[in-house]
């Protein structure tokens, strides 16, 4: 019986759901080994799904401004409770917009061999889209109110 002089290296594990696809062989040279990189999943950016958050958040307040706005003009405060809200709708809009078009520059950059593939380009477009929507109610809401309370004599 002869032995084998090596021992034999463990099987390794399969693949999480048999995905493990290679990419690119580079030979090393001198050698008969060769380096693979093996291709990475595309994920969606999270800065893109915050933006889109974020822009929602917005609108949402937004609408929160016009209500405020409405209900308090007769009585003299609705002008101030509309203003904190569009402060904080224009301030949230504002940072979705950022926050979308830095993440469009993360997909952007993106995908080149043995990196990260980012995708949701049109996720942050909507996030930049409802942010600035978002703003721009709530400053129309805003100026509304203002009309409204001054037009009412309050």
């Amino acid at each position: 019986m002869s032995q084998q002089p090596y021992p034999m290296a463990p099987v390794p594990p399969p693949p999480p759901n048999g995905r493990w696809q290679p990419e690119r062989v580079d030979v090393v040279p001198g050698t008969e080994f060769g380096l693979v990189q093996l291709r990475v999943e595309p994920i969606t950016s999270g800065m893109a799904i915050g933006s889109l958050v974020a822009g929602i958040a917005a609108i949402l307040v937004s609408l929160i401004v016009f209500c405020f706005g409405l209900v308090g003009a007769n009585g003299g405060w609705g002008a101030l409770v509309a203003g904190a809200f569009t402060l904080l709708s224009v301030i949230v809009g504002i940072g979705a917009i950022i926050v979308g078009l830095v993440a469009r520059r993360q997909i952007r950059g993106s995908g080149r061999t043995g990196q990260v593939r980012f995708t949701g380009r049109g996720v942050a477009t909507a996030g930049i889209s409802c942010g600035s929507a978002g703003a721009g109610i709530a400053l129309a809401g805003l100026a509304l109110s203002l009309v409204l309370q001054f037009s009412s004599g309050a």
